[in-house]
């Protein structure tokens, strides 16, 4: 028992993983938002958000039918990133339901499309694909389907290895014959099918305590949006102190700084340098 005990004390604790602080694309989609802005802008830009602090990116500009991303190839995607120092982590892209889809339960063509995103998601070095939302739906019979639907597309992005996750807005806090539908989604579709991607500012303005949801479906959140209505830390409406503390209770690995805009006296970019800059400070 001595010697084990001897063991326990001089033996190092393995490290904790080190979250990404990803940046989604679509805060600087003014500079690199199109095929042609990428093209000119994206070695600077990616050179810049390395010196910042960031260490991946989320794309949002993904093109199934084309297969690319702003224009260039998913391998090419992956190496103008990596030659910044920048892991290509995530991505925001799905294919929704029609309307007779959803009235006929019909998933085949839609599951076709996720055979190849999954394929270029990889091929991208991606470890991530998120569903950046869904309407509401009318009535719990169409919640259900919607909800099979995510488990059918969790269980390929699953066995291909890619992770599936659902980014939330404030939408999913509303009711859906008097059940909320994030809380319907989560009793519904399976945690091995499907992670949660909390937008923490879209949380708050729902009225709604992220922290709360954390603690009340813990390790269901893999991945937080880090937002707040223009810089991070400037409108003092989130504490972000209190979602960090509580990461692992969420079961958090990585995280995403979106912006949405700023007040008009600086520009996007100066904007996510001083977000990086508060995470900095903050030690997030």
């Amino acid at each position: 028992m001595g010697l084990l005990l001897l063991l326990f004390l001089v033996l190092p604790i393995a490290a904790k993983p080190k979250m990404e602080r990803a940046l989604q694309l679509y805060s600087i989609r003014e500079v690199i938002g199109s095929p042609e802005t990428y093209a000119k802008n994206h070695v600077e830009v990616f050179e810049k958000l390395k010196k910042w602090g960031y260490t991946a990116v989320e794309a949002a500009n993904y093109d199934q039918e084309k297969g690319t991303f702003y224009g260039v190839s998913p391998q090419q995607f992956r190496a103008d990133c990596e030659a910044a120092g920048l892991k290509c982590l995530s991505s925001h892209a799905t294919r929704g339901l029609s309307h007779e889809e959803i009235a006929n339960r019909d998933f085949a063509e839609a599951l076709r499309w996720w055979d190849k995103a999954i394929a270029d998601h990889l091929a991208a070095g991606m470890k991530y694909i998120v569903t950046p939302g869904w309407g509401q739906p009318k009535d719990l019979v169409e919640a259900q389907t919607l909800c099979d639907y995510a488990n059918e597309i969790g269980k390929k992005c699953r066995a291909a290895g890619l992770l599936y996750g659902y980014h939330t807005h404030s939408g999913e806090f509303r009711k859906v014959e008097n059940k909320p539908w994030i809380e319907y989604m989560m009793e519904h579709i399976a945690p091995e099918n499907m992670f949660w991607q909390m937008d923490t500012y879209w949380c708050v303005m729902a009225q709604q305590s992220p922290v709360v949801y954390m603690k009340k479906y813990p390790g269901r959140f893999t991945m937080l949006h880090i937002k707040d209505l223009y810089e991070l830390g400037q409108s003092g409406m989130l504490g972000f102190e209190a979602i960090f503390d509580n990461a692992d209770t969420a079961g958090l690995v990585d995280y995403v700084v979106e912006m949405e805009g700023t007040d008009g006296t600086i520009d996007i970019m100066e904007g996510v340098r001083r977000c990086a800059e508060y995470l900095s400070k903050k030690k997030f």
